[in-house]
């Protein structure tokens, strides 16, 4: 464990013998550190054992924290990791649909261009498209459905 990663832990009040314990608002180290935009703890978390594929209590993974902070070069580094990207949370939404309904056009792209399905719909039967709160977010998604039709 590198001392980064060691003072991240104890600064956050997780346990250093379990990487996948939930902390505040049911947040594991790897979702404090997506959320936090923590790129550089990303490895040393993985390495420490921590699963990309865990949810918090409102079922939204690591993935889902990366597109809330918005950085690029982490929600690429959590898809290559294996995290899914296509994961809906307790609400039925991706995180596709979550940056789409928040503005979040240029992460909109991003995830598109890395594969997350805009086809996917809510409990509310509602798409990513659907929920585009930009227009910058209503065009990628446009873009896609051209595509994939």
């Amino acid at each position: 464990m590198t001392p980064e990663l060691q003072a991240f832990l104890l600064e956050h009040g997780f346990p250093l013998d379990q990487p996948d314990a939930p902390g505040a608002n049911g947040l594991t180290p790897l979702m404090r550190a997506a959320k936090l935009g923590r790129l550089d703890l990303i490895d040393p978390l993985l390495a420490h054992g921590a699963r990309v594929e865990v949810l918090n209590q409102d079922g939204c993974n690591a993935l889902w924290l990366a597109c809330y902070h918005g950085d690029h070069a982490l929600i690429r580094r959590l898809v290559a990791a294996g995290t899914p990207i296509d994961q809906q949370n307790g609400n039925g939404a991706s995180c596709l649909m979550y940056v789409s309904s928040n503005g979040k056009a240029d992460v909109v792209e991003l995830l598109l261009e890395l594969g997350a399905d805009p086809t996917l719909k809510n409990f509310d039967d509602w798409t990513a498209l659907d929920l585009a709160s930009s227009a910058g977010c209503l065009r990628a998604l446009r873009r896609a459905g051209t595509r994939a039709g």
